[in-house]
């Protein structure tokens, strides 16, 4: 198609979405002008700049940032781009630095931004060139939300918290510490590969995609949970087994999958190798229960918090970045996380488990970017493209709920996929931010 302004990619109320919108070039350049300016996006975590002068360069939609602590200790997300030439200042992934100096032409920028040298000023600019209006470019919106950055490039989008809805106490289960003490993580690694699918793919499978779960039956057969004990199966570590299931789309487009513990919930044994470790998560769980009560029973598994940010909410801990390169190219970034104070031992084993569990060479993920590379290639065919996907998977079957608030489910269902596309439709066609937050936002909307 040529138009990528073109209406009826989405059809949220019967449940189909054209295969465009995984690998047609305009579609995806719309959604770099359309969904990535706009949307609330994950840069970092506080942990990774502790100092002042450290920085860690991220990125927001294909465009490279830093996210940096000034010598006042304030935080800041900067474009990565020189405003004489556009040369990245920063290419380091991280570290601490006093200045960034493009290494074109020299121009330097303190850490707060602003520009600080120009090579021969008085002699070629005295007079002409204002440093004070070519500071780096700023993101407008930023937050720090229990130590993870979020940032915006809308001056005009919601406050985040508006943005994320009720998703926030199931993200909360992320970053809490084990014992329920709110906040408190810290990231002990990232991960970063490419692959080649569109990173929808990607951000749809944490929704609460449990109907593949097929995809990893080999990993559930041999048994790769925290302890990779001989004769323990499957890869859950705590008491998922036992809970209610339920599966949350909620209207701002985020989606979760969580459950419900039972009253009378028990530790599960699930670091049966290392006895100490054990102690320690055990007294985690007896303490979360202590703090928070009934609150105690719901426990997370996955969700991705709209457009492209996704979370292991148990073991493997952390957050998911999506990044896109192209119609069909993913960067995949793992921010892994555990409890800032948790001891050292406890911090060397999950590093071990992660790496184990998840990224570019653990199991599970190299079952799921099989699945998502085939799935971008399938949709690039001629007919391939005439033949929408389906995504009618319970499609009456979630209600509104008083107790777990958002469009829930107690069964495998597409809901969350489908509240997520109707907002994605929504950010394409430009739709104002009542219907982005709530207003309508699965049905698809108009051509402009």
């Amino acid at each position: 198609m040529s138009d990528g302004a073109r209406s009826g990619w989405v059809d949220s109320k019967r449940g189909f979405i054209s295969r465009d919108i995984f690998v047609d070039p305009a579609v995806y350049q719309r959604e770099l002008e359309k969904l990535f300016t706009r949307a609330w996006l994950f840069v970092g975590h506080e942990s990774q700049i502790p100092n002042p002068g450290d920085f860690f360069t991220s990125r927001m939609g294909e465009e490279s940032v830093i996210l940096c602590r000034d010598k006042k200790g304030e935080v800041h997300v900067f474009l990565n781009s020189c405003r004489h030439r556009g040369m990245k200042v920063c290419r380091y992934e991280q570290g601490n630095t006093s200045l960034f100096t493009c290494p074109y032409h020299s121009w330097t920028y303190a850490t707060d931004g602003k520009l600080q040298g120009v090579p021969l000023y008085k002699s070629l600019y005295d007079g002409v060139l204002d440093r004070s209006e070519h500071s780096l470019i700023e993101v407008p919106r930023l937050v720090i939300y229990k130590s993870t950055v979020w940032a915006s490039w809308d001056a005009e989008a919601p406050d985040f918290f508006t943005y994320l809805g009720d998703a926030k106490q199931h993200l909360d289960q992320a970053l809490d510490c084990r014992d329920g003490r709110e906040g408190g993580s810290e990231v002990i690694g990232v991960h970063k590969w490419v692959f080649p699918a569109n990173w929808k793919f990607a951000a749809e499978n944490f929704l609460g995609d449990t109907y593949h779960n097929p995809s990893h039956r080999s990993v559930d057969l041999i048994g790769i949970g925290p302890s990779a004990a001989a004769g323990v199966k499957g890869r859950r570590d705590d008491e998922l087994a036992k809970a209610k299931h339920i599966w949350v789309s909620f209207p701002q487009g985020h989606g979760v999958h969580s459950a419900i513990a039972p009253e009378n919930n028990e530790y599960v044994n699930s670091f049966v190798s290392n006895p100490e470790i054990e102690e320690y998560f055990r007294h985690c769980f007896e303490e979360r229960k202590r703090r928070m009560g009934e609150q105690a029973r719901l426990l997370p598994f996955t969700g991705t918090i709209f457009p492209n940010t996704s979370y292991h909410g148990r073991q493997p801990r952390g957050l998911c970045t999506w990044h896109p390169h192209s119609p069909t190219e993913t960067e995949a970034w793992r921010f892994f996380l555990v409890d800032a104070d948790a001891p050292a031992q406890v911090k060397e084993y999950l590093r071990h488990y992660y790496m184990r569990y998840s990224g570019p060479a653990g199991m599970t993920e190299q079952d799921d970017m099989e699945n998502w590379l085939y799935a971008t290639r399938a949709s690039t065919g001629t007919i391939a493209r005439r033949h929408p996907f389906n995504y009618q998977q319970s499609l009456h079957a979630s209600t509104m709920n008083e107790h777990v608030p958002g469009k829930v489910s107690t069964q495998i269902t597409e809901e969350m996929a489908r509240g997520y596309y109707g907002a994605w439709d929504a950010y394409m066609h430009d739709a104002g931010w009542p219907r982005l937050l709530g207003q309508d936002a699965a049905q698809p909307a108009a051509a402009e």
